[in-house]
């Protein structure tokens, strides 16, 4: 009998599931049954897949305070800003200074700068090693800056230049020669890279080896940028301004540098006037530690500490305390000299501008400039510009240039003297400050490394190992012309680049 149904009806029945067969049947499955497994009419009776969510679903709205925008992410443990860093803690690790690298190789026999080869003219153009028990009192100085890639070697080391050769010879002159007690002014300019701070290192190293006393102020722009606090000088007419904090931790640097000097020196002048608890029998490290944990006494006791360190005899109701010694020279050097020749960033109660000559820190150090007797004891005062950071002041550079041109001997009448601009705004205070500068102020100007300098430094590279080249004299030349004839900031910068040999 046929059936009523038709084969296109029988098509559309779903089949029972696999399970279900297995469960109604007495008998194991087919192997027909068990081939057809992989038919995909059995998904339909499977669960229905979930739709995803997202913050754009609009049937689906974002969870009570729940961000809708797809990039934030919400960060899981911590603080908010627990992995964030300070803007103290990004600086310091920014500007730390590294001196000591164990993967560089170590120069067997580099010879340490001593206080008896700085004179030796047959050690110009090698590297010599600063000495490994000045190197926390020149750290203390802040001698060293965190741009002059020290990182690089096994140990610091500097090279010996014609500048640095002379350098040596004026403070051994000084120390126990024909310029004993004399004061020596320069001022040391050049172009970027050329060496100027480094200048200024070598000439800490070989005062602290000559037992003076340095004090040192390692950026110019930190006294006027307007990131310390300051306040009016009682008593001061037109008005001055101190600056307690930055006063106290030049204090503390100068207390750690000179610690072996001022130790032995003791009070020998009165200092009742400046209203400090002194001790008679305290020594000016003492003396230079107080004033740097006690800010509020910090200028009256640096007064007293410069009046110290300049004394070349005792007070005469100072007797008897203390047997007087005679006080070392000194070395005052300062980075960054045309920051001290502007407004500063401090303004005063009537929201004016301060001239950085109005501020007495810095006005101390450049009255050093203008007396030749300013260091009775002898020393020198070693100031240095600098072009990596330096403002424009059309001023002290036109007064730069006529002090280079009287160094070299130019007559202020000859046309060939260096005039001042007269549609130009100047500076009166700079211009009268160096109109009344001492005569015997000298400019040294750094250029670049002779050819057998720069063949020194660079095989200094080759032996530390951060320079894989054969130095050649072929090879000097062309680096020495990449170089702008031989800055030592570009040569530094071509020795960093690592080559390894085939």
């Amino acid at each position: 009998m046929a059936s009523s149904l038709c084969w296109g009806c029988f098509s559309q029945l779903r089949p029972a599931p696999r399970t279900l067969l297995q469960l109604t049947r007495t008998k194991p499955v087919t192997a027909a049954v068990a081939v057809a497994s992989f038919h995909t009419t059995t998904a339909r009776y499977a669960n229905p897949v979930k739709k995803k969510t997202t913050h754009f679903t609009r049937d689906t709205g974002p969870k009570f305070r729940e961000a809708r925008s797809a990039g934030s992410k919400k960060k899981k443990g911590g603080s908010k800003h627990g992995s964030r860093q300070t803007i103290a803690e990004a600086k310091a690790l920014k500007t730390r200074i590294v001196l000591s690298n164990t993967n560089a190789l170590e120069v067997p026999d580099m010879q340490d700068l001593t206080a008896e080869n700085m004179v030796d003219s047959r050690l110009r153009g090698t590297v010599l090693g600063l000495p490994m028990d000045m190197i926390d009192r020149l750290r203390a100085a802040e001698a060293f800056k965190w741009t002059q890639g020290w990182s690089l070697f096994r140990r610091p080391g500097s090279l010996v230049r014609k500048e640095t050769l002379e350098l040596g010879r004026t403070i051994d002159a000084i120390s126990q020669g024909e310029m004993k007690g004399q004061t020596v002014a320069k001022i040391i300019t050049g172009e970027r890279g050329t060496g100027k701070s480094l200048h200024l290192l070598q000439a800490m190293t070989m005062a602290l080896l000559k037992q003076w006393v340095v004090i040192h102020v390692p950026e110019g722009q930190d006294l006027t940028m307007g990131h310390t606090s300051y306040s009016p000088l009682p008593d001061s007419n037109p008005t001055q301004y101190v600056q307690k904090d930055a006063t106290a931790k030049l204090l503390t640097n100068i207390a750690n540098a000179n610690q072996p000097v001022l130790s032995k020196l003791h009070i020998s002048q009165d200092h009742s006037a400046i209203k400090v608890p002194l001790l008679p029998n305290m020594s000016l490290h003492t003396m230079a530690t107080m004033g740097a944990q006690s800010p509020e006494f910090a200028w009256p006791v640096f007064q007293g500490l410069w009046r110290e360190l300049t004394a070349t005899a005792p007070d005469a109701n100072m007797q008897g305390l203390q047997p007087f010694k005679a006080r070392p020279p000194m070395l005052v050097s300062a980075d960054g000299l045309a920051h001290w020749m502007k407004d500063s960033k401090y303004f005063s109660v009537d929201y004016q501008p301060i001239h950085a000559h109005d501020l007495v820190f810095v006005n101390h150090f450049l009255s050093l400039l203008s007396s030749s007797k300013a260091l009775p004891n002898g020393g020198m005062v070693l100031y240095a510009t600098s072009t990596a950071n330096s403002p424009t002041v059309s001023t002290f550079n036109i007064a730069l240039k006529q002090l280079a041109a009287r160094s070299a001997g130019v007559d202020p009448t000859s046309p060939e003297f260096p005039h001042l601009d007269p549609y130009e705004k100047l500076d009166a205070r700079v211009l009268a400050l160096f109109e009344g500068a001492a005569k015997d102020l000298d400019i040294t100007p750094l250029g670049g490394l002779t050819r057998d300098e720069a063949r020194g430094l660079m095989e200094y590279y080759a032996r530390s190992g951060v320079l894989q080249e054969k130095i050649t004299n072929e090879y000097v030349g062309e680096k020495w012309t990449i170089a702008g004839g031989g800055v030592v900031g570009e040569l530094e910068k071509l020795g960093r680049r690592l080559r390894v040999l085939s």
